[in-house]
């Protein structure tokens, strides 16, 4: 079997204020792999080798994450995250394309497909993150630790403070909230998450993203509008409760549920040979 061509990442300059990292894997109908809130495109490393077997693999860093270059004056909400993902499909003119994301990235592949449907041929929304109910809300409910520490960002001043106090030891144990199996995060990609944290104005932009909350609940409000066929694929362990995920069902007609057993929120990760075999048998 043929190893995936890859490419190194790069910078795509969709406009005078946005640019967005991305990377190109394989070879074979576009595919654009959309990641969870706080990780970036490396979150995927598992994944994309797989599913580029058999397709040209697009993985972005969205804004406000990752390496991709921060705005400071951006809104960083799903409408905002929403569109810079159409530019940058627009930019390289991608169609039929196969949208896949996970947590936030789950949420815009839905909302994308539903502005964009003349250029989406097929949707895979792992745990969407369409539940927000208060600040930080899914990200809270991993564990006690997450709830205090997500919890006080919201709070002027103090807020700021407490970011600025993130290391690689407190990540890890907010992070330890959204798998099954706490083990399954390899120690080098937590490194790579730590060190992005640390470039110039990234935790104030971490922040920006947590105050959008309000907006991914919305954003189910576009799903009634996707015509493309949609798999709706969910960790048994994810932050989402069983009546928000049949709520989101409900709202996309006729699409295919799948659950992956002892599975998290993070499960690109945690089970990417699952989420692979999903992806490449529809």
């Amino acid at each position: 079997m043929s190893i995936p061509l890859k490419t190194e990442p790069s910078l795509l300059q969709i406009s005078d204020t946005l640019s967005l990292r991305y990377q190109k894997t394989g070879e074979g109908p576009p595919l654009v792999l959309m990641h969870t809130i706080r990780t970036q495109l490396e979150y995927f490393r598992s994944l994309a080798p797989v599913i580029a077997k058999s397709y040209t693999v697009y993985a972005i860093d969205l804004p406000g994450h990752g390496r991709s270059p921060i705005d400071p004056h951006a809104r960083l909400d799903e409408p905002y995250f929403r569109q810079s993902v159409i530019g940058f499909i627009e930019k390289l003119n991608l169609t039929d394309v196969t949208l896949v994301g996970e947590s936030i990235g789950g949420a815009l592949a839905l909302t994308v497909a539903a502005t964009i449907p003349q250029r989406v041929k097929r949707v895979f929304a792992i745990n969407p993150y369409d539940y927000e109910s208060r600040y930080g809300d899914g990200i809270r409910r991993g564990n006690w630790f997450a709830n205090f520490i997500i919890g006080s960002l919201q709070v002027p001043v103090l807020g700021a403070f407490n970011a600025s106090l993130e290391n690689r030891m407190v990540l890890k144990k907010i992070m330890d909230g959204g798998y099954h199996d706490p083990n399954k995060l390899p120690a080098d990609l937590l490194t790579e998450f730590d060190k992005v944290a640390h470039l110039p104005g990234y935790k104030r932009a971490a922040r920006k993203v947590l105050g959008g909350w309000r907006s991914w609940s919305k954003a189910r409000d576009q799903y009634r509008g996707i015509t493309a066929p949609v798999t709706l694929i969910y960790g048994d362990n994810d932050w989402s409760r069983p009546n928000e995920r049949e709520r989101t069902h409900a709202l996309v007609p006729h699409a295919r549920m799948f659950t992956l057993k002892d599975t998290g929120h993070f499960s690109a990760v945690e089970n990417p040979p699952e989420l692979a075999r999903i992806i490449l048998e529809s």
